[in-house]
């Protein structure tokens, strides 16, 4: 999907909604249902070398907002009378370069189409769930293999970047 300068935002609230695991957590503990998709979000910006922020809604909280990081990750709570997605749109706007694609993690149609048409990738939540758990499956392989084959070592892993890494891998499970 990614290359390692690109960014993915990641409209925080609307994806622990979509994704059931994190939905029933959040029926028990909002709290553990941010905690559980910053952790997945951390391992997923391990493994890609993506830049990922995730914007949680706090529009109806008085106050300026606050940003900081969390696991490498940067964590975006929006201004009062802001919501997540004028952020989401106002940080597409910032980040948009040349060198770097910026994918929006939402699946909220409206704003997927608002960041498409400021230049940004869209990413549903339903999609990024399977690259994320795609990735956790590979990341679980490869540690198998080296447990099952002590002392033999991949050279070709070593040797290519994620970039390639990555294509290799989709083309591996028919992905375009």
């Amino acid at each position: 999907m990614a290359r390692k300068n690109d960014v993915l935002l990641v409209d925080g609230y609307n994806i622990i909604g979509a994704w059931p695991e994190l939905e029933r957590l959040k029926e028990q503990d909002l709290e553990d249902a941010r905690d559980r998709l910053l952790d997945m979000l951390a391992d997923y910006q391990g493994f890609t070398g993506m830049q990922i922020y995730v914007i949680f809604d706090a529009h109806q909280v008085s106050g300026l907002g606050s940003t900081y990081k969390q696991h490498k990750l940067i964590i975006v709570y929006t201004r009062e009378k802001e919501t997540a997605d004028e952020c989401i749109e106002r940080l597409c706007t910032e980040l948009i370069s040349r060198r770097r694609n910026v994918y929006v993690a939402t699946s909220d149609l409206v704003e997927q189409h608002v960041a498409f048409g400021k230049g940004a990738l869209r990413v549903s939540a339903r999609e990024l769930y399977i690259d994320i758990t795609q990735n956790v499956k590979v990341i679980r392989d490869s540690i198998r293999e080296g447990v099952d084959k002590p002392g033999k070592r991949n050279t070709l892993d070593q040797n290519i970047s994620l970039d390639v890494w990555s294509k290799l891998e989709r083309m591996r499970r028919g992905d375009k």
